[in-house]
């Protein structure tokens, strides 16, 4: 398919080209503040800004619920709503000028992958996980406080409150667990560093499905946006309409149950292989810190348990453990009286009060 066809199809009407003045002060700008807030990544701002000095940038009438810029790679162009402010258009410029960095192609001039999303020949695999990545970079360069939000019944905090933010909160829990920083290394370099030691901390098994399931997740919100635009064409109610209303709540419905069943994937396999490697009591330490934390990444539905209970669960598991060490590795050292175990339980229960009573201010995006 052509460019003009994939244009076409995306709904995106080029309107007129940005002058190079335009440009060249937009790639002054991003490649400057990449270099700033990423020092230790190895990038030149000089030779940065001479390669997005070459990026093509348009402003164009784009399809309602698109983004409101795009980045074509097989013409290394971007494309700007043209209801973006001549003086914003920096800011939406930092996520897709992120994908021209990213690129990385065969002899062919085919993209083989994009940051930390592989294109094959028959699937592209973490186009979310990317996504995500991207959007959180652009949110700490513009300096974007959070904030709490609501999307489909799940609350939670982000710095993303606008693009991606389901994709982003989950992305940032994998980013709490293995490190934020080589989660953005990989994202710019477009190397494997963040795969390979998400993989060793969960399990490629569980990587393989977190991955899929942020992906499905855009996608399923992609039909969300098709379908709103279909009725937004429609000027009577009918049962046509009636059955998209349908499909779409199946949708949000199908986001909320990918959405939790993945946090918990990452929760459990996560804490699970960490608990194990767990030899002394500075590990003790390290993971009852890590696990209280977490709480502060979560996405919560009404009436959502499991991280408390499995909070619960593991710091029963962890005194045991810490007994054990204590006592030079002795299993039956573990045998300690009623009473204190009571008060432990009491604790236990005490904590969880503490986090199912945490009041979250909502800003509802449904």
């Amino acid at each position: 398919m052509s460019v003009n066809s994939e244009l076409k199809k995306a709904g995106i009407e080029v309107i007129e080209e940005l002058d190079t003045m335009k440009i060249n002060s937009i790639a002054r700008y991003i490649s400057s503040s990449i270099c700033e807030n990423f020092p230790n990544y190895g990038f030149n701002q000089n030779e940065l800004f001479i390669r997005l000095c070459r990026v093509n940038m348009y402003r164009a009438k784009m399809a309602e619920g698109m983004a409101e810029a795009n980045y074509f790679y097989k013409n290394n162009s971007i494309y700007f709503n043209e209801h973006i402010e001549p003086d914003d258009i920096e800011e939406f410029a930092i996520h897709e000028c992120i994908h021209f960095i990213q690129e990385v192609k065969d002899r062919k001039n085919d993209l083989i992958k994009m940051g930390l999303c592989d294109y094959t020949e028959f699937k592209v695999y973490g186009l979310g996980l990317n996504e995500a990545a991207v959007q959180l970079i652009s949110s700490k360069i513009v300096g974007i406080p959070k904030e709490y939000v609501k999307y489909f019944n799940i609350s939670f905090e982000t710095t993303s409150p606008s693009y991606y933010p389901l994709e982003c909160c989950l992305v940032s829990q994998l980013g709490y667990l293995v490190g934020e920083d080589i989660l953005f290394e990989s994202t710019l370099k477009s190397n494997n560093n963040f795969k390979n030691k998400l993989i060793e901390a969960i399990s490629y098994k569980a990587f393989m499905t977190v991955q899929n399931s942020i992906d499905d997740i855009l996608y399923t919100e992609e039909k969300i946006i098709k379908l709103n635009n279909k009725i937004i064409q429609i000027d009577d109610r009918n049962k046509k309409v009636d059955n998209m209303l349908n499909k779409i709540n199946e949708l949000k419905s199908n986001i909320t149950s990918t959405f939790i069943s993945t946090q918990n994937l990452i929760i459990s396999s996560y804490f699970d292989n960490l608990f194990d490697k767990i030899t002394n009591m500075e590990n003790v330490e390290k993971f009852r810190k890590k696990l209280y934390e977490f709480k502060s990444y979560l996405g919560f539905t009404e009436g959502y348990t499991f991280f408390n209970n499995y909070y619960i669960e593991m710091m029963s598991k962890l005194e045991h453990k810490s007994n054990i060490i204590e006592n030079g590795g002795i299993e039956t050292a573990m045998n300690i009286n009623s009473k204190k175990q009571n008060k432990f339980i009491t604790l236990l229960k005490a904590i969880k009060r503490l986090i199912l009573g945490e009041k979250y201010k909502e800003k509802n995006y449904e």
